[in-house]
């Protein structure tokens, strides 16, 4: 899969947000190591905490799946209705998830499907909490 493809599935994924207090929709697209593709996208809450963001839900869709190894991951966002912005990037809690099953070198993809460009995740996040 290209990144450009990866970056269409996460706009697909996007549809799917329900961000009424925000605005705010995102769509996440995490191609696994098996070549599958999980998707997610956020999901608000009056209560605000019990929101969630949609690398989390494409991470966690995949962990319940099985899957363990990931190779890269594509995110848009930008106000709902409205083509995704130049750059999301993915928030502090989402980069660590990353970093509890991907290395440094993973690829996180930014932008929409016309534009966009590719980080690693030492790139997003150079101090990650870590046990090891």
């Amino acid at each position: 899969m290209t990144d450009k493809e990866l970056m269409l599935a996460a706009e697909e994924a996007r549809k799917c947000s329900y961000s009424p207090y925000s605005g705010f929709a995102v769509g996440a697209a995490l191609l696994a190591d098996s070549g599958k593709v999980y998707t997610g996208c956020n999901i608000e809450n009056a209560s605000f905490s019990p929101t969630v963001c949609a690398e989390r839900v494409a991470f966690f869709s995949a962990v319940n799946a099985g899957e363990r190894a990931f190779k890269r991951i594509a995110v848009v966002g930008g106000k709902a209705n409205e083509k995704p912005q130049p750059l999301c990037t993915p928030c502090g809690v989402c980069r660590q998830v990353m970093s509890e099953f991907c290395g440094k070198d993973f690829k996180i993809i930014l932008g929409n499907s016309e534009n966009f460009e590719v980080y690693t995740l030492e790139d997003l996040l150079p101090f990650g909490f870590d046990l090891n």
